[in-house]
């Protein structure tokens, strides 16, 4: 069965009533399956409108379930943000950007999904919906395990949420592939500063990803940052010890000796790059 609903009430019921496969922009249901036909309940949720919107509000920035990685790139947000349009950018190809979902990114659950680390550091949350009502569940805890969620068969993901607190400061994303563009990430870092007045980090948040079968924090690199200079070096603050919560594997793709030396590379970099948005 296909259904193609024109609102959220509908949607819901629909998801209610048996078991679906969710369709938003396909670019991962339809490759996973090659040349083959979907089988099964289809629901295509492409056509609901409020959900491709990315509007500020008094407490929160919404991102819907539909605003494609085009939308995210294009749409005027906060420095706090660039992270976030930076993977947008390195997402693919142009045609993928235009039809691929931040949600379904954050769906598919993908130890190298791009979107991942860029959200963590802004502490997002996904928001559900059902018949029972509305969840709120901060990202770090939504994506479980490599490919899996705490998402119900019955639920539907509406938008991601970055408290207005979370939107502060400046962030940058750094991807390493085997090749610029059009490729899977071998490791990618985000990172958001917040500081006062006086220069001071009061905010730190660093994410790696694609090192993990979830990507991660780095909470005791953050706690070691807080009360230091954003006009200073920082890169030397950082040894392979703030990154022993990662367990890289070895694949086709690179070592996982390789994927932490990086990793430890493109942090320094990453920070040595927000610190110098601090200084323009």
């Amino acid at each position: 069965m296909f259904c193609s609903p024109k609102n959220l009430v509908e949607a819901v019921e629909k998801l209610d009533s048996s078991n679906w496969i969710v369709l938003a922009g396909g670019t991962d249901i339809f490759p996973a399956i090659g040349g083959h036909s979907l089988t099964g309940n289809v629901l295509d949720i492409s056509h609901i409108k409020e959900l491709r919107e990315i509007v500020c509000g008094e407490d929160y920035w919404s991102i819907g379930a539909l605003a494609t990685w085009s939308d995210i790139r294009e749409k005027e947000l906060p420095p706090a943000f660039n992270a976030l349009q930076l993977a947008a950018r390195e997402v693919g190809s142009k045609q993928i950007q235009n039809r691929a979902t931040i949600v379904g990114n954050i769906c598919n659950a993908s130890p190298a999904a791009d979107g991942v680390p860029p959200l963590l550091v802004l502490d997002s949350l996904v928001e559900t919906i059902s018949l029972s009502g509305i969840r709120r569940i901060p990202l770090v805890d939504f994506i479980l395990e490599n490919r899996k969620i705490v998402l119900n068969k019955n639920e539907l993901v509406t938008r991601v949420l970055v408290s207005r607190a979370a939107s502060k400061g400046c962030s940058t994303f750094l991807k390493l592939g085997s090749r610029k563009y059009l490729v899977i990430s071998i490791s990618m870092v985000a990172v958001r500063i917040e500081a006062d007045d006086q220069g001071h980090i009061i905010e730190a948040a660093i994410a790696v990803g694609a090192c993990s079968a979830v990507a991660q924090r780095l909470k005791g690199l953050e706690r070691l940052l807080i009360g230091k200079k954003v006009i200073e070096d920082l890169s030397p603050l950082v040894t392979a010890v703030h990154l022993n919560s990662l367990t890289p594997i070895d694949d086709v793709r690179a070592k996982s000796d390789y994927r932490n030396d990086a990793s430890l590379t493109m942090v320094h970099r990453a920070l040595s790059s927000v610190v110098g948005q601090f200084l323009k």
